[in-house]
């Protein structure tokens, strides 16, 4: 067989084995976890990147959904998002920054461990 050939056969298998796994990938997707592992929260002093998973896991801190999310019910509805209630730059009833640095921050003194100066979280 001439090399030309065998080039030929190769690119063509070549090419069926590509389109063969873009197609497999694009058919079975990963399914995407019932918590969030890991949230960005955005902020202009700097970005929190907070560990939901470590935080609500079993082997982690294990707290339960209410400890934070303190308005909802365990009715089987996925727990709101904290800037559904509490807007950046509003003060009815409290802004998201003041929230967060009161649950957060507050939660970390009474354990007594974890961050609790600024650039500890704020970090990116």
């Amino acid at each position: 067989m001439e090399i030309k050939t065998e080039r030929a056969i190769a690119y063509c298998i070549l090419g069926i084995l590509l389109v063969v796994g873009v197609v497999s990938y694009a058919a079975f997707p990963p399914k995407s976890p019932e918590e969030p592992i890991r949230i960005m929260f955005k902020s202009t002093t700097g970005n929190v990147l907070f560990d939901h998973l470590e935080h609500s896991s079993k082997e982690g801190y294990a707290y339960a959904c209410d400890d934070c999310h303190h308005m909802w019910e365990d009715d089987g509805e996925k727990p709101q998002s904290c800037s559904e209630c509490h807007e950046i730059d509003s003060e009815d009833p409290i802004n998201r920054a003041d929230a967060f640095h009161e649950q957060c921050q507050g939660c970390h003194e009474d354990e007594g461990g974890g961050p609790l100066d600024c650039a500890e979280c704020h970090l990116f």
